[in-house]
């Protein structure tokens, strides 16, 4: 099976987890501080806080702001339900908004504002950047929080500028499929003094600093690892070279499928200097193609499941007559085995049967 998806792990991160061992302590010391400023380099955020996942920075971003019971924060019907569920998980009601049929993110020209509404959460997918310019003139309009999901958006820049440090405060996630990883792993990122100080005391058990019994907040446990860190400075060094890897395994695909008019690139705004997480199309035979590629030995994914139709939200009372433009992209876009040890001869591989497929 080539898998769609898979991290580069190698004897680099053995090296540093060995300064782990070395040093005996396990749990937010020097290479958690060498990992959160390697962040702030990288996405030139004046705070990178790291946060034992990706869901737990949304949850001190929404608390950081205040954000609970009787407040209303918009989300992108499209997302991993992540983005929602900590909305929920704050206290506050998550409020889904119809995406832009392009991007796949969110729409603010779709967006309910109520006077609970507190927040725009848009969601970066697959290596591309949300709007931010209608989002942010949508949120002064309305004086609304921005709080960006960049989950997915590791190096992503959309005008120039790194996603997660438009809005009041963002998140990345360094989940074990994303582009670079720390097998679970996130950063809040603020430019904000105050927010940062904040999302810090929401993580360290209402604390400033650790080692005091003596605590002036409310505050949970959602501490890093030294060893998550160790992975994540590897992983880090290596994102230059996997980035390169992934626009070359994209450009690949591209130049070999463009011709097939049933088999369709996702688009990129010209604004945005994506990061190929994933290299997917969109296409109306997604069910034969998947089976095909799938008895031949070709892992793919499906797209997200649109937030309107989960399950677990089925007693939330929606308009399901609002979210053609997620449904049709769902029922359409597949991603391909997109990792950065994919060899050459796996790509012509999967190449070769979907020339194959659409050819029959």
């Amino acid at each position: 099976m080539i898998p769609q998806i898979q991290p580069w792990i190698d004897e680099s991160e053995l090296n540093e987890l060995k300064r782990v061992i070395d040093s005996t302590y396990v749990t937010e010391s020097n290479l958690t501080q060498e990992f959160e400023t390697m962040t702030k380099t990288l996405t030139s955020a004046k705070h990178a806080i790291a946060i034992c996942n990706g869901t737990a920075a949304l949850f001190c971003a929404l608390k950081a702001l205040n954000i609970g019971p009787g407040d209303e924060v918009i989300v992108p019907d499209f997302t991993f339900i992540a983005t929602a569920n900590a909305v929920i998980l704050a206290g506050a009601k998550p409020v889904f908004c119809e995406i832009d049929a392009k991007t796949f993110c969110m729409d603010v020209s779709q967006a309910t504002v109520t006077p609970k509404t507190k927040a725009l959460l848009p969601a970066h997918l697959y290596g591309q950047s949300a709007d931010m310019e209608s989002i942010l003139e949508f949120a002064k309009i309305h004086n609304l929080f921005v709080i960006e999901d960049a989950a997915q958006g590791v190096g992503v820049k959309f005008k120039n500028k790194h996603v997660g440090t438009f809005g009041n405060i963002g998140i990345l996630s360094y989940y074990g499929n994303k582009t670079i990883t720390c097998g679970e792993g996130g950063v809040i990122l603020t430019n904000d003094d105050e927010l940062a100080k904040n999302s810090y005391r929401l993580k360290n058990h209402g604390r400033d600093t650790k080692g005091t019994f003596i605590h002036d907040h409310i505050g949970f446990n959602f501490s890093f690892t030294e060893m998550q860190a160790a992975v994540g400075i590897s992983q880090m060094k290596k994102f230059d070279t996997i980035k390169k890897r992934k626009l070359e395994i994209h450009d690949i695909y591209i130049n070999n499928l463009n011709n097939i008019e049933e088999f369709v690139p996702v688009f990129i705004d010209e604004r945005t200097e994506p990061v190929y997480w994933f290299t997917s199309f969109l296409t109306n035979r997604l069910e034969e193609l998947t089976h095909f590629l799938n008895s031949n030995g070709i892992q793919t994914r499906r797209f997200f499941y649109p937030l309107h139709l989960q399950p677990c939200y089925k007693d939330y009372n929606l308009d399901r007559t609002k979210f053609k433009i997620s449904e049709d992209i769902f029922n359409k876009g597949i991603s391909l085995p997109s990792s950065y040890n994919l060899t050459h001869n796996e790509q012509e591989k999967v190449i070769s049967l979907i020339k194959k497929f659409f050819n029959k």
